[in-house]
């Protein structure tokens, strides 16, 4: 067993996706430390969220490998998986079930020990107690979100993989999404790696953050910084080169 308190969260190395001839990602490498938010950008097709579906378990790679937390994936996947979690606004949790009843069937999925107590915590810690017995289906895009967050944070998770997790809700609520995901990168030893197309929420989250273009990693380092040294005024407008003019930027 390897010594995990030493190792990143999450270790990528060469990793390639291969559709029927398509290169959907294309040998990228990174890794994503403890306490650490690194945030995966690009533009529509880049391949994140073919990264993050690898990354899940859910897509085999053509080569390269994943270890989270030294454990290597491939090999050894349940052990490599029962500590990583994932939310995306693509993936809610079934409307006819009430939060309870989803944390539940979640919590047992995962193997979840004292799981009622579990949930209990949860459901205070997400402001959710008044909706414990209200369908999923009924709640606001704001309510969904936090307990697709509780979902996640159920098997106390090292690496957590948000896929947009606020593409879908007013500014308030948003930045109170963000707030309690800063909270769990600051606590514990845990790491999230999360996409987003917007580059204020990026700049004020993201620790570290990865360009992705046409399945490569163009550029990566701090979003506060990494505009400048690529001559650009802001990230958007960086964003926006490196979705129109990658091989500019690849050059550079």
């Amino acid at each position: 067993m390897p010594d995990s308190s030493s190792s990143p969260v999450l270790a990528v190395r060469e990793l390639c996706k291969t559709y029927a001839g398509t290169v959907a990602v294309d040998g990228i490498s990174f890794e994503v430390g403890r306490n650490e938010i690194v945030g995966l950008l690009g533009p529509n097709g880049a391949g994140k969220t073919t990264t993050i579906n690898m990354v899940l378990g859910v897509l085999e790679p053509t080569s390269g490998s994943i270890h989270i937390q030294g454990v290597d994936l491939e090999k050894h996947r349940s052990q490599a998986l029962e500590r990583t979690n994932f939310a995306a606004v693509y993936a809610p949790l079934p409307g006819n079930l009430t939060v309870v009843q989803n944390l539940r069937y979640f919590g047992l999925i995962y193997g979840v020990k004292h799981v009622s107590e579990r949930i209990e915590t949860l459901l205070n810690e997400f402001d959710l107690v008044r909706f414990r017995d209200t369908k999923s289906g009924v709640l606001s895009s704001g309510e969904q979100t936090r307990v697709a967050l509780a979902k996640a944070m159920l098997n106390q998770p090292q690496l957590l993989l948000l896929d947009e997790p606020t593409a879908s809700l007013d500014p308030a609520t948003a930045k109170d999404i963000r707030a309690r995901i800063r909270d769990f990168a600051a606590q514990g030893t845990g790491g999230v790696l999360w996409t987003s197309h917007n580059m204020y929420e990026v700049e004020e989250v993201c620790d570290r953050v990865l360009f992705m273009s046409r399945g490569k990693v163009l550029l990566q380092g701090d979003p506060r910084k990494l505009p400048q040294e690529h001559g650009k005024a802001t990230l958007e407008e960086l964003f926006i080169t490196v979705a129109r003019e990658p091989l500019a930027l690849g050059n550079h």
